[in-house]
């Protein structure tokens, strides 16, 4: 008999495509061969325990295994994040109930890291913006050969400035170095790459940087790491980008930033809430381009993420679990 497991929110392997159809629905194949699987699109607060109580095998994206939660299940066994972030968890709680959690990692690395850049270049060249003076006929009612929606930034020779160098934040800094840009790097820990770089502190990656782009997991030290206090010492027309956690940076400060043109502009896929209430201060901040949290969405990077949780939940099952986070 195949062992039941449970999704709490698999909706979220299907980014909702507003006035499109997508038919690359999640294909969970791979994981029923395994287990009696339930999938409920989305889980509300209240709804966790009585949808996972009778569960050993649980997978969860967003929805929030807190302490209290976990408390009301302890015939709960395994947990499988379907995500590189572990914070919907609490894992010391888990690890007191015995319970083994995973999670997914580097399965969005391209994706993340090409999206990256997608905003650095849509801020530094306007594509967008350009584009529409065509579409609306502003180029075409010009008396000369050309028009302009805004100055153009040559990003060759800037310096390219990151906090933490993961697997997507390499991945970025290389397609960086291709556009010719100085990769400077500030993290805890100094590792071999294969891309020119140059490890530097905290006080030089802030004045130093042309761009800024966040590439670290949130933890306490991370929390909020883009203040008011650094965004002040940060290099004066910097461009920040954030593809990595929306609570990195202190939202009202880098709208102030922005509004007073201590920041160029501010590229992100993530906010501290999502989804962002309407008042949210990014929301109409000026040079702020905020995409809805789509970077990891390419269906090449929510095939690997469905073929790792069956290799994680395979290895479990097994008695040699892999991915494991510990507390």
């Amino acid at each position: 008999m195949k062992p039941p497991l449970v999704i709490l929110d698999g909706h979220t392997t299907t980014p909702l495509e507003v006035g499109q159809h997508d038919s690359a629905q999640p294909d969970w194949a791979a994981l029923e061969d395994l287990t009696a699987l339930r999938v409920y699109p989305r889980t509300q607060p209240g709804e966790i325990v009585e949808r996972a109580r009778d569960y050993e095998l649980v997978l969860t994206n967003k929805v929030v295994l807190d302490r209290k939660t976990l408390r009301q299940l302890p015939d709960l066994r395994y947990i499988g994040i379907m995500s590189t972030g572990t914070n919907v968890v609490d894992l010391e709680t888990a690890a007191e109930q015995g319970i083994t959690v995973t999670y997914v990692p580097a399965y969005s690395t391209p994706s993340v890291a090409q999206h990256t850049i997608a905003l650095l270049l849509e801020i530094a060249t306007h594509l967008r913006a350009h584009a529409d003076l065509v579409r609306t006929g502003a180029w075409s009612s010009q008396p000369d050969f050309t028009v302009s929606a805004g100055p153009v930034l040559e990003l060759e020779r800037k310096r390219f400035g990151m906090l933490g160098c993961g697997a997507i934040g390499q991945a970025t800094a290389r397609i960086a170095e291709a556009l010719g840009m100085e990769i400077l790097v500030h993290s805890r820990t100094v590792r071999e790459v294969d891309f020119r770089a140059r490890w530097v502190g905290e006080e030089e990656l802030l004045e130093q940087s042309d761009v800024l782009s966040l590439h670290c997991p949130l933890t306490e030290e991370t929390r909020e790491w883009v203040n008011r206090d650094r965004l002040a010492r940060l290099r004066e027309g910097a461009i920040l980008l954030n593809t990595s956690r929306g609570p990195l940076v202190d939202d009202e400060a880098v709208a102030e930033a922005l509004a007073g043109g201590r920041l160029r502009a501010y590229g992100a896929d993530v906010l501290t809430t999502e989804p962002p209430p309407a008042d949210h201060p990014l929301l109409h901040a000026p040079n702020a381009l905020i995409t809805p949290h789509v970077g990891w969405a390419s269906r090449e990077a929510r095939a690997r993420l469905i073929s790792q949780l069956a290799s994680n939940v395979r290895a479990y099952l097994d008695g040699d679990p892999i991915h494991t986070v510990a507390p």
